[in-house]
């Protein structure tokens, strides 16, 4: 299951996705799912779940990679379902017996909510698949520059958000090679109670502790080696510019946000 988690991991290609500027993917991640949250009908999640598989297409990613990132979730988007059909009151009756009544509305608002949050890591998805951290440090940076006016720590910021999302899956992929040097040591980790299933989990924490700690030392010697000191005087080797493929994507987005608003 560790493997399925797809955020933070970049898959490398060539395709227009990918020479998008990474501010315009950012910004346009953001309209996406403002567009999302505007929604308010179940129909709606249709076109923008097309929008998406076109954009998939465009990218040359694996659909399964998408579908990977939603398995990690997948009981947390059925509580959620759960929860709603026997949270929500109104409506038309459809079951009635006992203590379990649900109606239509409930059934729907379940669906609506899933659908949600299904697009939602989707569309993120896309974004960190198509685009490299340092490209993702280099455009929050740029895109948060006016804060550098009110003495706000832009770059440390970005830095900070880079690094996390870089180790995510450094971290997931180190987990899964201490559970496997367990498991051939013998450990149990599906058997038992919860008590006893959450103490299993000891000899995998206390290494995977020590690692994390061992690499972010590390990686403070590296930087520090090499000069580090925050964003001040420091260049690139790659300058960010927009293109006309920017300006292409951008007034795509444009058409199908207003489309969906005169639709809605």
């Amino acid at each position: 299951m560790l493997k399925d988690i797809t955020l933070g991991r970049y898959f490398p290609g060539d395709s227009v996705v990918h020479r998008l500027d990474p501010r315009t993917k950012i910004l346009l991640t953001i309209a996406y799912m403002i567009i999302i949250f505007v929604v308010d009908e179940l129909w709606l999640f249709a076109p923008i779940a097309a929008f998406m598989y076109l954009a998939v297409l465009a990218a040359q990613i694996p659909i399964r990679y998408i579908l990977h990132s939603l398995r990690p979730l997948r009981w947390i988007l059925l509580l959620m379902f759960v929860l709603n059909i026997f949270m929500v009151k109104e409506g038309k009756p459809l079951v009635d017996w006992w203590i379990i009544y649900i109606t239509d509305e409930a059934i729907l608002r379940a669906l609506f909510i899933i659908a949600r949050l299904v697009l939602l890591i989707a569309g993120t998805s896309l974004m960190t698949l198509t685009t490299t951290p340092i490209a993702l440090t280099d455009a929050i940076e740029s895109l948060m520059k006016p804060l550098k006016l009110v003495k706000f720590p832009v770059h440390e910021l970005a830095m900070m958000m880079t690094i996390a999302l870089r180790f995510i899956p450094t971290l997931l992929d180190e987990t899964d090679r201490i559970m496997k040097a367990q498991l051939a040591r013998g450990a149990d980790f599906e058997t038992g109670g919860l008590i006893k299933r959450a103490k299993s989990m000891i000899p995998i924490l206390i290494p995977l502790f020590i690692s994390a700690f061992k690499r972010a030392d590390e990686l403070a010697y590296a930087m520090d080696s090499r000069c580090y000191h925050g964003g001040i005087g420091r260049t690139r080797m790659k300058v960010m510019k927009y293109s006309s493929i920017d300006i292409y994507a951008a007034l795509t987005m444009v058409i199908f946000c207003a489309g969906i608003l005169l639709i809605r």
